[in-house]
């Protein structure tokens, strides 16, 4: 496996494990933000059409370890009516990947994020629409995870608002995101964004995802539900202030 950018292999290796364990974990905790964390490192040492596509393929890993994790809380009925139209939607957002302005779609799923956060915050809507209002969710973030690479946050902000316990929330919303990153695996592989170099960085980023995603279940089941919504919410608005910044 080659060395990316200015660094050895070794340290290359290394920083993307690490980064994608820590990523793991919050995930594991928060059911999302593993993908803000890591797409910067993942930009830095690859570049965007690259890092994309690498972090699609650890996050199947990541997604999937999250599912079988807490396989036994999911609750299908709500996952289905989401994926019903994240899946379409991804696979429109991935087509139009390559041509697309990244930056401004990423602040604006930042602004997004914010002004949820404050109208729960201000008790002027718990941002819940039921559980057919995660057909609008799932175009939402379906559409906007192939174009951006992660809209994680937004589909996350629509499961918070169902008032799950912490592990059905983590896990039912792992089953979505699972089943858009496969969908977006195919769509960029159709357009040769994954070649072996991809694959290779993607699998591993997966090992250190698998074993974050332990890491992370085992702080969820022990938080109190008041302090893992309050925690999902400040994570939501970091993630967002990430998206804005990162996006300038």
């Amino acid at each position: 496996m080659p060395a990316i950018g200015d660094f050895p292999q070794w340290v290359t290796l290394a920083l993307l494990f690490a980064t994608s364990w820590l990523a793991a974990t919050v995930s594991g905790v928060a059911g999302f933000g593993g993908a803000l964390l890591l797409l910067p490192v993942l930009t830095n040492l690859v570049g965007v059409k690259a890092a994309v596509p690498i972090l699609t393929i650890a996050q199947l890993w990541g997604n999937a370890s999250r599912v079988w994790f807490g396989r036994t809380e999911i609750r299908w009925r709500p996952v289905l009516y989401f994926i019903a139209t994240a899946i379409p939607f991804s696979i429109v957002g991935g087509m139009l990947f390559v041509d697309l302005p990244k930056q401004a779609i990423m602040a604006s799923i930042g602004i997004l994020l914010i002004v949820i956060v404050a109208l729960r915050r201000l008790k002027v809507t718990r941002f819940g629409f039921g559980e057919k209002g995660l057909l609008i969710g799932g175009a939402l973030t379906g559409f906007l995870s192939g174009l951006a690479g992660s809209a994680g946050p937004l589909g996350a902000a629509f499961f918070l608002g169902l008032d799950l316990p912490a592990l059905a929330y983590i896990a039912s919303e792992a089953v979505t995101a699972l089943a858009m990153h496969v969908t977006k695996t195919i769509v960029y592989q159709r357009y040769a964004l994954i070649g072996v170099q991809e694959l290779a960085y993607g699998l591993l980023l997966g090992v250190g995802m698998i074993a974050g995603s332990w890491t992370g279940k085992q702080i969820a089941v022990k938080l109190p539900k008041a302090k893992f919504i309050a925690l999902v919410e400040v994570l939501l608005v970091l993630s967002a202030l990430q998206l804005i910044f990162f996006a300038s």
